[in-house]
C-alpha cells in the first residue's frame, strides 16, 4: 500500500514537472519570447530614431518660436500686448497668431531689412556710418508694415460686418416672425451665411452652448467686432430681453435703421469721391493735357522768337 502511494506520488510529481517544463520551454513560448525581444529592440530603435524622423519644423523651429514668444511676453509692456491682442481679435487672426508672435514677426522683419539694406549700401560704395544710418531708417520704416497690414485687415473686417448686418437682420426678422426663437434664428443664419459676421455669431452661439448667458455672449461679440452698428443692435436686443419687448419688433426697427445708415454711408462715400479725385487729376491727367494742348504752341513760339 505504501509502495502504491509512493509510485502514485512520483508519477504525479513527474507529470507536473513535465507539464511545467513543457509550458516554459515549449516552441510557442520560445517564439513568444523571441518576438518580445524583437519588439523591445524595435521600440528602442524607434525611440532613438524618433528625433531624427521628426520634421525640422517640429524639432527646432516650433520650440524656438515658443521660447522666443515667451521671452517677448515677459519683456514687452502689458498694455501694448493687450491693445495688440484686442486688434488681433478684431481682425479675426487671434487664433493663428498671438501678440507675442506678432511682435516677433516685426522684430525679424526689421532685422532682415536692416541686414539687406546695410549690405546693399556697402556694396553700392557708401561708408559704414551712412550704410548703418540707411539700414536703421529702413528697418524702422519696414517694422510698421505688419501694423499697417493689421490695420487694413481690421478696417476691412469691420466694413464687411457693417455691410452684412442689414441682410442678417432681415433674415432674423423673417425667422422670428415664422416662429423660431432668437437663438434658433441666429443658428439658421450661421448655417446659411458666410463671412466675418457669420463667424462672430457662430462663436457667440458656441459660448452660449458652453453655459455663458446670452447677454454676456452678445456683449462679448460687440467687444470683439468693435463695430458701432453691431453694438447698437446688441444693446437693443439686450434691452428687449431685459424689459420683455417683442424681439420681432426690435429686429424690424433695427433692420430699417441699419439700411438707412448704409444708404447714408454710401451717399457719404459718393460725396467724398470728387474731393479724392482732385489729386489724381492734378498729378496725372493735368500735366499730360497741358503737354498735348500747349506743346505745339510752345514749339512755334520758340521757333518764331529764337529760331529753334
Amino acid at each position: 500500500m505504501n509502495l502504491v502511494a509512493i509510485v502514485g506520488a512520483a508519477l504525479s510529481v513527474g507529470i507536473l514537472s513535465f507539464a511545467v517544463l513543457d509550458v516554459m520551454f515549449s516552441e510557442q513560448q520560445r517564439v513568444r519570447r523571441r518576438l518580445e525581444s524583437l519588439g523591445a529592440y524595435s521600440a528602442g530603435a524607434v525611440a532613438e530614431a524618433q528625433p531624427l524622423v521628426t520634421p525640422f519644423r517640429d524639432r527646432i523651429l516650433r520650440p524656438a518660436v515658443t521660447y522666443m514668444s515667451r521671452g517677448i511676453g515677459a519683456i514687452a509692456p502689458r498694455g501694448y500686448l493687450k491693445r495688440l491682442r484686442d486688434r488681433l481679435i478684431t481682425a479675426g487672426t487671434s487664433s493663428r497668431i498671438g501678440p507675442e508672435r506678432f511682435v516677433m514677426v516685426k522684430i525679424f522683419v526689421a532685422i532682415g531689412i536692416f541686414a539687406l539694406v546695410g549690405v546693399a549700401m556697402r556694396v553700392a560704395g557708401l561708408g559704414l556710418g551712412s550704410a548703418l544710418l540707411f539700414a536703421i531708417i529702413a528697418a524702422l520704416l519696414v517694422s510698421y508694415v505688419p501694423d499697417i497690414i493689421l490695420g487694413a485687415r481690421v478696417s476691412g473686417r469691420q466694413r464687411n460686418i457693417a455691410k452684412a448686418l442689414p441682410d442678417m437682420l432681415d433674415m432674423l426678422t423673417i425667422s422670428v416672425e415664422a416662429g423660431l426663437g432668437f437663438d434658433q434664428s441666429v443658428s439658421k443664419y450661421v448655417q446659411n451665411a458666410s463671412g466675418p459676421l457669420a463667424e462672430e455669431f457662430g462663436m457667440t452661439l458656441r459660448e452660449i452652448q458652453a453655459g455663458k448667458s446670452r447677454r454676456d455672449a452678445l456683449r462679448a461679440l460687440g467687444d470683439r467686432a468693435s463695430v458701432a452698428e453691431l453694438r447698437a443692435f446688441i444693446m437693443a436686443i439686450v434691452q428687449a430681453d431685459v424689459f420683455g419687448v417683442s424681439i420681432s419688433e426690435v429686429l424690424r426697427t433695427q433692420s430699417h435703421e441699419m439700411r438707412l445708415k448704409r444708404r447714408q454711408r454710401a451717399e457719404e462715400f459718393a460725396q467724398k469721391a470728387p474731393a479724392k479725385m482732385v489729386f489724381p487729376l492734378i498729378l496725372c491727367i493735368m500735366p499730360a493735357t497741358l503737354i498735348v494742348v500747349m506743346g505745339p504752341a510752345i514749339i512755334r513760339i520758340a521757333s518764331a522768337f529764337f529760331g529753334v
